[in-house]
């Protein structure tokens, strides 16, 4: 087992994946569109087999496995990049360049971080919260303000 840029041992590939304690499930590392699935599971809190739509809403034990086995690979990642330990790792368990940091500008971000200057310090701006609101529905809002104020 090779070793890590800390220094720990790190896993390969073959030997990290989650899988049911039976045999069953996926590999969750190789399966994007798995775990993307899962993703849509966790954030609606229905099994996996309803999402297929092949079950009644009663979690089944392969569904309850598959949860556990996301929760298990999500726990693995960091929860800044979203990159795990072996991921950045070869075959052999050396470190290898898996990713590369690119700038990308939001230019919601910048609106949200333009309109957050503008909240004054102390008291008077404790709670205030800057929101992005598409511009059609900020034009409707007035427009119904402007009727409903006359």
């Amino acid at each position: 087992m090779g070793r890590g840029r800390s220094g720990l041992p790190v896993q390969h590939r073959l030997e990290r994946p989650v899988q049911h304690p039976h045999g069953h499930g996926k590999r969750l590392i190789a399966d994007v569109r798995l775990r993307s699935e899962l993703a849509l599971c966790r954030q609606f809190r229905i099994p996996h087999s309803q999402f297929k739509g092949v079950g009644t809403g009663t979690w089944t034990e392969r569904d309850r496995a598959k949860a556990l086995a996301y929760e298990e690979y999500l726990r693995g990642a960091c929860p800044q990049c979203g990159t795990r330990e072996d991921d950045w790792a070869d075959d052999d368990g050396e470190y290898t360049e898996a990713y590369v940091a690119v700038s990308h500008k939001c230019f919601g971000c910048e609106e949200i971080a333009m309109k957050q200057r503008e909240i004054p310090e102390g008291r008077a701006g404790d709670g205030m919260k800057v929101l992005l609101m598409p511009s059609s529905v900020l034009a409707a809002q007035q427009a119904l303000n402007e009727l409903t104020s006359k």
